[in-house]
């Protein structure tokens, strides 16, 4: 976040999830059903202008829909009256060399809208 001129008072990290799963699995529909609550009671307290999903369990999650990242990633969709994009997780850029130039035009334009919506560099 640094690369795009947020500091970290000026983002709010959340799980979807709220404690880890045994073996890094993704969580089960139900186990993200359970949880969303409270995300969303975060959501509404932090009142954010954007969320940035990292990874296709947030987005998939948040969104309601069962997609792929690649057909997520890199627009904007609405949520609660708010903007939200998704885009590659960190974990998956280590094991993905050829995802981090369009995570970084990702986050860029994320920037952009940050600024258009009245945020300060």
């Amino acid at each position: 976040m640094d690369a795009i001129n947020f500091k970290r008072e000026d983002i709010y990290i959340a799980n979807i999830l709220k404690h880890r799963l045994p073996e890094n699995r993704d969580p089960k529909v139900e186990e993200r059903a359970n949880s969303l609550p409270y995300l969303l009671k975060q959501i509404e307290l932090v009142d954010p202008k954007l969320i940035l999903c990292v990874g296709r369990v947030a987005g998939t999650t948040l969104l309601s829909k069962d997609d792929s990242l690649k057909n997520m990633r890199s627009k904007f969709h609405k949520f609660h009256g708010r903007e939200l994009m998704v885009t590659y997780h960190p974990a998956a850029l280590l094991r993905n060399q050829q995802w981090k130039r369009p995570t970084w035009e990702d986050v860029q334009k994320l920037r952009e809208r940050y600024d258009d919506l009245g945020g300060k560099p």
